[in-house]
């Protein structure tokens, strides 16, 4: 009877110490873990998970400031086409004020064409009188000298 019970017995203690050798064996198999490099691998993942944060973090701050050299940009393209256009405003009325002088030009020379006419007008004019005063000279000098006749033969 009490074979029967030894044997159970038997089978409990090897049992217990498979139990035993199991637990041993975790152990073992954590310590074989680390002797392989899971613990490493798990040191590198959580590196690697850090970093691909900072990686996120990079990208985020490069979006940010893509965002902002875009509005920059968008700033300066309006401000540029602000400027085109006065500028093409100025250019206008510098052609606007071209042709104003350019037809000023035009009315000084045609005023100054005027003033040469009369210029020439004016000096035929004075050859002219200065004809007339030279016949009117010659004609006063024979009636004087008629006159001068005359009262010399009157006395």
């Amino acid at each position: 009877m009490f074979d029967k019970f030894k044997n159970d017995g038997e089978e409990m203690v090897e049992e217990r110490i498979e139990e035993n050798s199991n637990e041993d064996e975790i152990e073992k198999t954590e310590v074989n873990s680390s002797q392989i490099g899971i613990g490493e691998l798990m040191g590198k993942r959580e590196k690697l998970e850090d970093a691909i944060d900072y990686v996120g973090l990079m990208i985020k701050n490069l979006k940010d400031k893509r965002t902002l050299l875009e509005k920059d940009i968008e700033e300066e393209s309006v401000d540029i086409k602000n400027l085109k256009e006065k500028l093409q405003k100025v250019s206008e009325y510098i052609d606007e004020e071209n042709r104003g002088i350019q037809e000023l030009a035009n009315k000084r020379k045609q005023v100054e064409t005027e003033a040469d006419e009369v210029g020439i007008i004016i000096n035929n004019l004075r050859e002219k009188l200065s004809g007339v005063d030279k016949i009117i000279e010659e004609e006063g000098n024979r009636v004087k000298q008629v006159k001068e006749s005359r009262d010399s033969i009157k006395n």
